[in-house]
């Protein structure tokens, strides 16, 4: 019953792996639960106190509100996923409410440090620093996933349109433009690659092996490199895609046309990025306007 969900979300409903292995370790995690403190009871038949139950334990255990909201939602679609099958009558979760998240602004480098960033890449012209500088630029000037860079393959790559055909989550396909810059430093990697490394992969990023790049290995690559200018916690590929969106808002881009560009499914996504932007609006008219920080004299 649990393998047919898992294999309904990986093939029909196109899940990354990692999503479906979170859900199945969240279930996993509900089932034992239920093994320790309604052992008669079977994970199709639980209702919605025994939910509710665990779920409250989960927040005592310091579990925090995003951790147990996912674990809620593996629960909502594998239940979804019994009441379609006929296998019960009610979905358990549909009257449960998802813990309340404090909304986080995203860490995002200033375009200044991000010049920075990039004039430190472009140092040599060796195989692993050509390689790193077009990871970097790639990330920045795209505002792509970790993932979706991992599987980029060179035929993705269309030079004469300057666009980059990426596959996102669900394996959802769009096209990203990009410029003469990133163009120029893409076909030196290539061009670098190729006669240095025997490249034994369709893939367009890779190790000195010739094999595909693995998510830890372009982590290292963008931490270590980003680190040189930043004493900030987070320095990940994941920061350079907050950096693009910022960047993006704060230089006039219509937020909708942002939305297409990171491939998010919904608005509410892409407007985490408008608190920033709000902010360097603030702090422009606070420097600005020659009122802005006079107190009122007749209060």
């Amino acid at each position: 019953m649990i393998n047919s969900f898992l294999q309904y979300l990986q093939y029909e409903k196109n899940y990354s792996s990692y999503t479906v292995l979170s859900y199945r370790d969240d279930i996993k995690a509900f089932g034992e639960f239920l093994q320790q403190n309604a052992p008669q009871t079977d994970i199709a038949q639980a209702d919605t106190d025994q939910i509710r139950q665990w779920l409250m334990q989960q927040r005592e255990q310091k579990k925090s509100a995003t951790t147990v909201n996912r674990r809620l939602a593996a629960l909502r679609a594998f239940y979804r996923f019994l009441l379609q099958r006929g296998i019960i009558t009610r979905n358990p979760t549909s009257k449960i409410a998802a813990a309340k998240t404090p909304k986080k602004v995203p860490t995002f480098f200033r375009e200044k440090d991000m010049e920075q960033l990039l004039d430190i890449s472009q140092k040599n012209t060796t195989f692993e620093a050509c390689r790193d500088e077009a990871i970097l630029e790639t990330f920045y000037q795209t505002g792509i996933r970790l993932s979706e860079l991992l599987n980029i393959k060179d035929i993705d790559i269309d030079f004469d349109r300057q666009t980059l055909r990426v596959f996102g989550k669900r394996k959802k396909e769009r096209v990203i433009p990009f410029g003469n810059g990133l163009a120029q430093i893409l076909q030196q990697y290539m061009a670098v690659r190729n006669t240095e490394i025997k490249n034994n992969t369709p893939y367009l990023y890779i190790l000195r092996s010739g094999k595909q790049m693995y998510a830890a290995a372009v982590y290292r690559i963008v931490h270590r490199i980003m680190t040189n200018i930043s004493t900030q916690q987070k320095c990940s590929p994941h920061v350079l895609r907050h950096t693009f969106a910022t960047d993006m808002l704060n230089n006039g881009a219509d937020i909708n046309a942002v939305k297409e560009l990171l491939g998010h499914a919904n608005l509410a996504a892409t407007q985490i990025y408008t608190h920033t932007t709000f902010e360097q609006i603030h702090n422009i008219y606070m420097q600005a306007h020659p009122r802005a920080d006079k107190t009122d004299k007749h209060t």
